[in-house]
């Protein structure tokens, strides 16, 4: 494999680490700056994803669009720098508001995976470019498993180890990319930067003009909301009811992330060839109900730990719903629909933070009416219901299943 290609899927593996990398050292690095509570500590964490997820989302179309107009080579390379004194801001940080501030810089500078999948299509033949993209997903997915066992494992030398390796690891990266990154974006291919192409709620503007596909949209958008519940309160969920330290949280993570790429990667091909796209959603969701209420209840942490990766089992339905759509709208509008799907995903990333950690908090305090730590299950396990009854409703239009 090419330098410049191994440095480009290590930059999108990184990109993928900014969330799982801090999940497992979250909910004593917040209590070590606030003096605050474990509740307090889940509703500050809903507010730090949340921020990181709105300025990727603000930020990815902004960023994509300057490497059009700039190169590769320098969004990639300056965002990578920015990235690393990012991560020793946050590992010297004595205030929440620096944490804060830390998230945002965070989340713009981990908004490049569209400059690096430019990149990617810049140097593929045209026959190429689709199992290269997929490698692009293959690393991002990895960084998801990665970041939390980092985390995890660093996290038993303090609360700041994780982020010193992270800024040690993307100032190594951006290193090596200044030796081996050519740029690829000549003048024949160059734009001028144009704001009304970058701005990320054009996208909004494709769901009205897809027929048929509301229905779907709002499945889709309600599963990512209720699955958001993992990263969202898993750290304090796991230490609120079975007393899991950093190392455990990542460990139960990573192997929920492994179990996932196995699901997505091989299990669901042998589930679409006996269920069929509307039957492996329908499985999907049923699957997710019980999952949901399992750990909602569940008291015993061998239990939880063996039911984590099992949990995975469930997450086929992005893939089902996908190839529903994608069969519904024909080849011609193929990036109008990932684009709108996209803008979806950012949406509930945004909102399930806020509310998962709000429900948790709710549920956690000292003076709680009912002390139920497994409180956002069960709301993910009612949206997965509601998903369910708008799926399994009569269909007005003649969308594909």
């Amino acid at each position: 494999m090419r330098l410049p290609v191994v440095f480009i899927l290590i930059t999108v593996m990184i990109d993928a680490m900014g969330i799982g990398l801090m999940i497992p050292v979250m909910p004593d690095l917040i209590r070590e700056v606030t003096g605050g509570d474990l509740a307090n500590a889940a509703l500050w964490g809903g507010v730090l994803t949340t921020v990181f997820a709105v300025m990727q989302f603000l930020f990815g179309p902004v960023i994509g669009n300057l490497s059009d107009r700039f190169g590769r080579r320098p969004v990639l390379l300056i965002s990578l720098v920015v990235m690393a004194a990012d991560y020793v801001v946050m590992a010297v940080a004595g205030s929440i508001w620096l944490l804060l501030l830390g998230r945002v810089v965070g989340g713009i500078t981990s908004a490049t995976q569209a400059t690096a999948s430019a990149y990617m299509a810049d140097i593929s033949d045209p026959d190429k470019k689709a199992q290269n993209f997929g490698l692009v997903g293959a690393a991002f997915g990895l960084g998801f498993v990665i970041g939390p066992l980092m985390g995890g494992l660093l996290g038993e030398w303090g609360t700041r180890a994780p982020f010193w390796a992270a800024a040690a690891l993307a100032g190594a990266n951006a290193v090596l990319g200044y030796f081996v990154l050519r740029e690829t974006v000549t003048d024949a291919i160059r734009r001028p930067f144009d704001w009304r192409r970058a701005n990320p709620f054009g996208a909004f503007r494709a769901l009205g003009e897809l027929p048929g596909l509301g229905r779907l949209f709002a499945v889709f958008f309600l599963y990512q909301v209720a699955f958001f519940v993992y990263p969202a309160v898993w750290a304090y969920y796991g230490q609120a009811r079975f007393g899991w330290n950093a190392g455990m949280i990542g460990l139960s993570l990573g192997l929920f992330g492994i179990m996932m790429a196995v699901v997505q990667g091989g299990l669901i091909r042998l589930i679409l060839a006996r269920l069929g796209e509307r039957g492996t959603v329908i499985y999907g969701l049923v699957f997710d109900v019980f999952a949901f209420g399992a750990l909602a209840f569940v008291t015993s942490g061998t239990i939880a730990l063996i039911l984590t990766p099992l949990a995975a089992l469930g997450a086929v339905i992005t893939p089902a719903l996908q190839g529903i759509m994608s069969r519904a709208v024909g080849d011609k509008r193929q990036g109008e629909l990932q684009g709108a799907l996209t803008s979806i995903g950012a949406i509930a990333m945004i909102i399930a933070p806020l509310v998962m950690t709000g429900v948790f908090a709710r549920y956690t305090r000292t003076d709680a009416d009912i002390y139920f730590p497994g409180a956002p299950f069960l709301l993910s396990l009612t949206l997965i219901l509601v998903a369910l009854v708008v799926f399994l409703a009569p269909r007005r239009s003649p969308v594909a299943a």
